[in-house]
């Protein structure tokens, strides 16, 4: 992987986002606006089904940026064991089960501040998923979780969530 010295501006991601993108990865976009109606904060790629396997690192990922995780809403369809509460970091994290599809994660500071999170299936194929990644990350987008997915070939079609 190619890195550069200089670290990206605050809010930009960094020129090598195609390079660096692997499974497991998380990418966020931090600047929270007003009005965030179909705007996605972010985009993660876990490695599998197993959220007390996967879960855990974005948390962490996110606490170092966003500062405490206080929940996470996630489709239970989509995930193996979802469990009421995890503890990462010794903080535990309320897991809550939402009909938001198994292509969105919400993370919850604080009592209120909520982030939404594009989530690439596993099994996606690392072109698809890195643009994925960065079409959910543009401070431009207005473009649905789901929709990005069928946009680039994940092997996702537009329709009512599975279950």
């Amino acid at each position: 992987m190619a890195h550069s010295d200089t670290p990206p501006a605050p809010g930009h991601l960094p020129d090598t986002l195609h390079e660096a993108v692997e499974p497991g990865t998380a990418l966020l976009r931090l600047e929270t606006t007003r009005s965030r109606e179909g705007v996605l904060d972010g985009a993660w790629w876990p490695r599998s089904h197993d959220i007390a396997e996967e879960l855990p690192a974005l948390v962490s990922a996110l606490t170092e940026h966003l500062g405490p995780i206080s929940r996470v809403g996630l489709d239970a369809a989509a995930w193996e064991g979802l469990p009421a509460r995890l503890v990462v970091d010794e903080r535990v994290v309320r897991i809550d089960s939402f009909p938001v599809g198994d292509d969105t994660v919400l993370v919850t500071r604080g009592d209120q501040d909520h982030f939404s999170l594009l989530v690439v299936p596993p099994d996606t194929p690392r072109d698809e998923a890195r643009t994925a990644m960065a079409q959910a990350v543009r401070a431009d987008n207005v473009t649905q979780a789901r929709q990005i997915l069928v946009d680039t070939r994940t092997g996702r079609r537009a329709g009512p969530p599975r279950g």
